[in-house]
């Protein structure tokens, strides 16, 4: 794994239009509503659907940050949203603690996406068994060490899988949804919210996963071809496209299932492609369940690296992360560390925490991101002044405070609910078990973060 001496300056532009919806749909339909669907049913019944139905708005008004930056020249540039606030707000401090956010939240959903990805496999083998223990933890870390050789070898090897399997997923999901429509039972459906209002509200950050990591696409920004002209449009057309998509799985898989056996089952779309498919077609959406959870997480995997790649160039990463390989130009450093920690936090066994974690910290950074919309024409005009976006500045804002509001408001719902677990149970108690909320968790995280952005900047005085 040579790595060039001077770092690297630029990452190979080798993704295309294809590929960059490959990235968006694969990182979208994969565990938020193959996995994620169960939990929220938990929750909140058949609504589910619905929930959906509220969260796509909100997801598109967030959108909106992303393609007014996009559009500017750092729509050529692989820092996402991370570089859009820093040259907003010209603040290190908040920069670096979005990017520490948004660490957090990949690596932690990298983890959660590779024990589904190995649950759908084992499914795929050996269907309607129990899968768990040892087999299931090593199958998951060889899947893992599988995307991650593929990673290093090139990003054009990661475009070319991530159009692969997208295009076998989309054949199984016709599979499951076509004649899923016929096999509907209205009565299904009955009761529609099984836990009120409450349990709709309370399903809603964790069904935000199913959107979450959305922007992914903007990391991609140094390696895909004519970035800035192709990236806003991807990302419209992309997300309706995907919220289509999960409005119609919910319909068939409540509409064939009755909500507890949804909410009960791992593998919900298996489960409910069971009900009403012949066993080939059946195995066929079970491998569309593997390869959704795959194309996520193959992307999922690919943004720290680059994030930390961005860091290092700042100087707020060691400088080890900013080399690339001398002949693939990919962060291999980034990469192989990212894995490491994904692999950590597997073998834990703590994944319900890695999600719970991974979306505070993306609805944090994205409310951070649209506040930057809101702010950016009064802090840095000149660079509002860039944007090739045809959106109206009143559209612009309309979005960006819709975009705030709806997030601070889920961030807030999630947050209760962890005050009411504090509350009911010792700290003690849930550390002996490792056992934290999400709110500690993230308070923990970010006060890490500060500590780390201390050291960094102790250590770049002392080199001065």
């Amino acid at each position: 794994m040579a790595l060039s001496e001077d770092g690297g300056t630029s990452l190979k532009r080798d993704l295309g239009t294809l590929e960059s919806y490959a990235v968006l749909v694969g990182i979208l339909v994969g565990a938020g509503i193959f996995r994620v669907t169960s939990e929220a049913t938990l929750s909140t019944g058949p609504s589910v659907l619905l929930g959906h139905l509220v969260l796509a708005p909100v997801v598109l008004a967030t959108a909106v940050a992303y393609l007014v930056f996009l559009s500017t020249p750092m729509g050529l540039e692989p820092g996402g949203e991370i570089l859009h606030i820093a040259r907003t707000f010209a603040d290190r401090r908040l920069t670096f603690l979005a990017a520490w956010l948004k660490l957090i939240a990949y690596l932690g959903a990298g983890a959660y996406l590779t024990d589904a990805m190995s649950l759908n496999l084992l499914e795929l083998l050996a269907p309607g068994l129990e899968h768990g223990g040892l087999v299931r933890t090593l199958v998951s870390l060889t899947l893992l060490g599988l995307l991650l050789g593929i990673q290093i070898a090139g990003v054009r090897w990661f475009g070319r899988l991530q159009v692969a399997m997208c295009s076998v997923l989309a054949l199984s999901l016709a599979v499951l949804i076509v004649p899923g429509l016929f096999a509907i039972e209205l009565d299904n459906y009955r009761p529609f919210f099984t836990g009120g209002p409450i349990g709709f509200a309370s399903a809603l950050p964790s069904l935000f996963f199913a959107y979450a990591g959305f922007e992914a696409l903007s990391q991609a920004a140094g390696e895909v071809r004519d970035s800035r002209a192709r990236l806003p449009r991807v990302f419209v057309r992309g997300i309706l496209f995907t919220t289509g998509l999960f409005v119609s799985m919910s319909l068939v898989a409540f509409g064939v299932l009755p909500s507890d056996e949804v909410g009960a089952s791992g593998v919900p779309m298996s489960t409910a492609a069971r009900a009403y498919l012949p066993l080939g077609a059946e195995l066929f959406v079970t491998l569309g369940a593997f390869l959704a959870v795959a194309t996520s997480l193959n992307a999922t995997i690919f943004v720290p690296a680059r994030l930390l790649w961005n860091l290092a160039r700042e100087g707020e990463m060691p400088g080890i992360f900013g080399k690339l390989h001398a002949v693939r130009r990919t962060p291999v450093v980034g990469l192989v560390a990212s894995v490491l920690v994904m692999a950590v936090l597997l073998v834990s066994g703590r994944l319900g925490l890695a999600l719970g974690i991974a979306v505070v910290a993306l609805m944090s950074l994205y409310a951070l991101h649209s506040w930057a919309l809101v702010r950016v024409a009064g802090l840095n005009p000149g660079l509002l002044g860039e944007a090739r976006t045809r959106l109206s500045r009143r559209v612009q804002l309309t979005a960006a405070w819709l975009s705030v509001l709806a997030l601070g408001t889920l961030i807030g719902v999630r947050f209760l609910g962890d005050v009411r677990t504090m509350a009911a149970t010792s700290f003690p108690g849930r550390w002996a078990q490792l056992d934290l909320t999400s709110l500690e968790l993230y308070v923990l995280w970010v006060v890490l973060g500060g500590i780390v952005f201390r050291l960094g900047r102790l250590g770049k005085a002392r080199a001065g």
